[in-house]
């Protein structure tokens, strides 16, 4: 079934036009797990692909980009509109943060770089680490307003999502994001998540309520999305002007 938009008839972030979508039916299962997941935890290493490259998060070397990537713009202020963290007063408040981040032992941070550029303008994390159960989260993701709707952007996630599933054997990648951002809901269903629920009253972010929307893929769904992501991201899927003969989201939704 197609989702449905309800009208709340509120402002952003706490009204929004939100989604009313369907859970995914999967079938519940007891069966012995076999072989059993790798028990490894990503290393901090850089994922380099034909548009992009994700760097382990150095606050000395990205701070100054990243900042400028996210801070920069009335537009690029947005980013935080959703975040459980920021926006900073300035570079150094946000270099301190950034290194608070990439000092945590159960998160692994990312600063993205497109191979066509200098500069980092984009961040992702694994988070949400359980290596013995094979799970995993992709999430405090944002891409600077450069970054967005370009191939390399769409190649970062396909990189985290290969590696975690394909490199490391984990058997279930999670997507969570405030129930309220239609964009990466969006984004969640583009890439292949499946939609688990909405986990209310989830947690209190910025003084406000949050409910989670919750998002999935399995292992045994990730071989139909691994061929679909390189199906897309071949050359002969773009024409000159760089524009997609077929869209990710149709052949998602396709499958």
């Amino acid at each position: 079934m197609r989702p449905r938009m309800l009208t709340t008839g509120m402002d952003a972030p706490t009204r929004k036009e939100t989604m009313i979508e369907e859970i995914y039916p999967r079938t519940v299962s007891g069966e012995i797990v076999s072989p059993l997941p790798s028990g490894l935890v990503p290393a901090r290493q850089t994922l380099t692909g034909r548009h992009v490259e994700l760097i382990p998060l150095d606050a000395a070397r990205h701070a100054a980009d990243l900042y400028d990537a996210s801070h920069g713009t009335e537009d690029a202020l947005h980013i935080w509109d959703y975040m459980t963290v920021g926006p900073w007063p300035d570079v150094g408040a946000f270099t301190a943060a950034l290194r608070q981040q990439s000092a945590q032992l159960d998160r692994i941070a990312f600063a993205i770089r497109p191979l066509d550029g200098e500069a980092v303008c984009g961040q992702a994390s694994y988070l949400n680490i359980q290596a013995q159960n094979g799970v995993i989260e992709i999430g405090s993701i944002w891409f600077g307003p450069q970054l967005r709707r370009t191939r390399a952007a769409t190649e970062a996630m396909y990189l985290l999502l290969r590696h975690a599933m394909d490199d490391l054997g984990y058997r279930r990648m999670e997507w969570k994001c405030n129930a309220l951002n239609q964009n990466s809901r969006n984004a969640a269903r583009r890439l292949g998540f499946r939609f688990e629920g909405i986990f209310y009253n989830y947690a209190i972010v910025k003084s406000r309520n949050r409910d989670s929307a919750w998002y999935s893929i399995l292992g045994e769904e990730w071989p139909t999305l691994r061929g679909i992501f390189e199906t897309w991201l071949s050359p002969s899927n773009f024409a000159d002007d760089g524009s997609a003969h077929q869209s990710l989201s149709s052949l998602m939704a396709a499958r």
